[in-house]
């Protein structure tokens, strides 16, 4: 379930990557299967990093696999010299840092003059009804580790803009997923065993696995809509 579209990210074999918050991988799993593009997935979850790994071993193999690895690593501290990498995925993470300012500076640090930065962050009006439905203390916005702010789209181009990048476009994905959150939100005390929550996952899962025609073209629809998330593409300034 991928929210940046590896289209656009224009990749050649030799090029390095970094995926900033890689969780279990997904984005990694991805970029790996790109003939030739090495990957490095850094995230701060131990657990997530163990799944990540694992399932570099269940991905068809490219014609020419690059490398892919995992560490545990601090946004706010890249472990990389300057200009290290050709592209930067950083997708559903700055949402969760209370500096997310200084990442996006060690971004800059050590992405390539000329390289590509793909943020993605929680669309803002999807993600304030889930803060809605879900108040307070102990709600949606009060978990460990969870989101807290929410992006309005003009602002975070601008910001990053002023970091020295040209925005070159953007689009939302998971519109399907939209009504999912806003369920668990509805039914905060209830979200491992409330039934609609559980049917509407079931369609989800069966929509990841099976990918029919019929859903394909619904999150065609959904996704403008109410997307779940927006993802951004900027061109770092050359030299």
């Amino acid at each position: 379930m991928l929210t940046v579209e590896m289209q656009r990210l224009g990749l050649r074999p030799g090029d390095w990557v970094l995926d900033l918050g890689c969780g279990e991988g997904r984005h990694c799993h991805g970029v790996h299967l790109e003939d030739g593009v090495n990957v490095v997935g850094l995230d701060m979850d131990e657990p997530s990093l163990a799944k990540a790994r694992a399932g570099v071993a269940e991905l068809p193999k490219p014609a020419r696999p690059g490398a892919c690895s995992f560490l545990k690593g601090d946004a706010y501290r890249l472990p990389f010299a300057d200009g290290t990498f050709d592209v930067v995925i950083c997708s559903e993470v700055l949402e969760h840092l209370d500096d997310y300012g200084a990442a996006l500076k060690e971004i800059t640090r050590v992405l390539k003059p000329g390289g590509l930065f793909a943020p993605t962050v929680p669309r803002a009006w999807p993600e304030a009804i889930c803060w809605k439905l879900a108040p307070g203390e102990g709600g949606y916005a009060d978990q460990p580790g969870g989101h807290v702010r929410i992006f309005q789209e003009d602002s975070l181009r601008r910001e990053i803009c002023g970091l020295g990048y040209r925005f070159l476009g953007q689009h939302y994905a998971h519109g399907l997923h939209s009504p999912y959150w806003w369920l668990k939100c509805a039914f905060w005390d209830r979200q491992d065993d409330h039934p609609l929550i559980k049917t509407y996952h079931r369609f989800l899962v069966w929509d990841l696995m099976a990918r029919p025609p019929l859903t394909r073209a619904l999150e065609a629809v959904a996704a403008p809509l109410m997307g779940k998330s927006v993802a951004f593409y900027f061109r770092k300034a050359a030299a």
